[in-house]
């Protein structure tokens, strides 16, 4: 036995190492599904390449609007300036207010006939209020007052509010155009007082 150890002593060959029984077990598959930051840094480049692409869609969306604007026109639709406002026996004698609104205008009726006052103070331009307890007109800008006629008696209003042009058409309607304005004129009045059937006042 002597010889046999050391027989194996001067072949120089090692004695084998004891397996380790752990080393032994199965180990488990490794998992297909990525890591978490492999994960996040996905999302995070699908996230900017969203915001990069919208942000581009959004300013050329931008820029077509801006280019198709320039195809229409940019129209200020304002009131007609000559319109009907009914036939005269729509309006009693007094003051009707109803077109104020709409056309800047009142309707007045008295024994001489019928006329139609622009609603525009002569004094800055302000629109004047009704009074039917008063039977006036009344600014609200610095208090010039006008009478039922449209005729200044209080106030800084220099002179009488304008009157418009008016003229019955085929159909018996009063046409009114607020582009051709009556002055006072003093001991003449408004150009043409009296029955007529085109101009400042209506015989009705």
């Amino acid at each position: 036995m002597t010889n046999e150890v050391a027989k194996g002593a001067g072949t120089g060959a090692a004695a084998p190492r004891p397996v380790d029984p752990a080393a032994l077990k199965p180990r488990p598959p490794k998992s297909k599904t990525p890591a978490l930051t492999e994960v996040a840094e996905s999302e995070g480049a699908v996230t900017r390449r969203a915001f990069v692409w919208h942000g581009t869609a959004g300013f050329i969306t931008v820029l077509l609007i801006c280019f198709m604007r320039f195809f229409f026109p940019r129209a200020l639709f304002e009131p007609k300036t000559r319109f009907t406002i009914g036939y005269p026996s729509d309006y009693g004698f007094g003051v009707d207010t109803k077109w104020q609104q709409k056309y800047r205008i009142w309707v007045c009726r008295n024994a001489s006939g019928l006329f139609v006052i622009y609603a525009r103070c002569t004094h800055l331009g302000c629109t004047p209020d009704w009074k039917p307890a008063e039977n006036k007109f009344k600014c609200p800008c610095h208090g010039s007052g006008f009478d039922a006629d449209g005729m200044n008696y209080e106030g800084p209003a220099p002179k009488p509010m304008l009157r418009c042009h008016l003229e019955v058409d085929a159909t018996g309607q009063v046409v009114v155009d607020v582009l051709k304005l009556y002055d006072y004129e003093g001991a003449t009045g408004f150009k043409t007082r009296g029955p007529a059937s085109a101009g400042p006042l209506l015989a009705v």
